[in-house]
């Protein structure tokens, strides 16, 4: 009986490496024993991978603490690509006017990938605001954005997506089943909106709508961003909703016709 592992075209230390990158990015700053203890990661083969992302220079270290960074490398890298794309002019004037319609901190995201990059943004007027910076990666299948991404991808694609995705508990509540995300998926498909529920970082509240393409395809979505104490299920589930619904819609169309 042949017992070997289907082949694939995925290369284990690539993944890691990506892992790792992932990891910095969402910390800031971790120790090798950090990154050890955080991916569940051999800390030799940790060692081997940051040593080899620190001499291409996406990864630096703290001579003093000896801790390991993302680089700025990434950063100029996404920058790049964000210009490219082009949507950064296009969504930036409506991001503003959501925000200062809502008084809450806007954004917009791109899918890359298994993940959300944000784009777009526009802070809070308000002294306490709630939000994660531009550049900034996050999987799609614990984040308003990317669940409203994943809702309306057409069925093959989204079954090929979930099959590959590692959830993690980010948070108390983190989905961490694809068939809890299904269920999600469902009432996002019903509702038209997600509501995000400290599922990627405690004490943020986030709701967000998809954006389609020419092809009516999701390639990103809109999100309002609220504190925790802020948010009161009476009132502002029905204003957030129908203005993120509505800001979603209108880059669609601007999309489409720039397409």
């Amino acid at each position: 009986m042949d017992t070997k592992e289907p082949r694939t075209n995925s290369v284990k230390s690539l993944r890691k490496a990506f892992s790792i990158l992932e990891e910095l990015d969402r910390c800031g700053e971790l120790s090798l024993a950090e990154v050890s203890d955080h991916l569940t990661m051999d800390k030799g083969t940790a060692y081997r991978l940051l040593g080899t992302m620190k001499e291409a220079g996406y990864v630096i270290q703290n001579r003093e603490t000896k801790r390991y960074s993302n680089s700025l490398k990434l950063f100029a890298m996404g920058n790049r690509v964000a210009k490219a794309t082009g949507y950064g002019e296009v969504v930036r004037p409506y991001v503003d006017a959501l925000s200062e319609r809502s008084g809450e901190t806007a954004n917009f995201g791109l899918r890359t990938g298994n993940s959300i990059v944000y784009l777009v943004k526009c802070e809070s007027k308000e002294t306490i605001r709630a939000g994660l910076d531009i550049g900034t990666t996050v999987p799609l299948y614990c984040t308003g954005m990317g669940k409203s991404v994943l809702a309306y991808l057409p069925e093959d694609e989204l079954a090929k997506v979930l099959s590959s995705m590692r959830f993690r508990k980010y948070t108390e509540t983190t989905v961490s089943s694809k068939e809890e995300l299904r269920a999600q998926i469902a009432v996002i498909r019903e509702n038209g909106y997600c509501r995000d529920d400290k599922e990627f970082v405690d004490g943020l509240i986030c709701f967000a709508a998809p954006v389609f393409d020419f092809h009516g395809y999701p390639i990103g979505a809109v999100s309002l961003s609220i504190p925790e104490y802020r948010y009161d299920p009476g009132t502002t589930d029905e204003k957030l909703s129908a203005l993120v619904i509505d800001t979603a819609n209108a880059i669609s169309r601007q999309i489409g016709r720039n397409s």
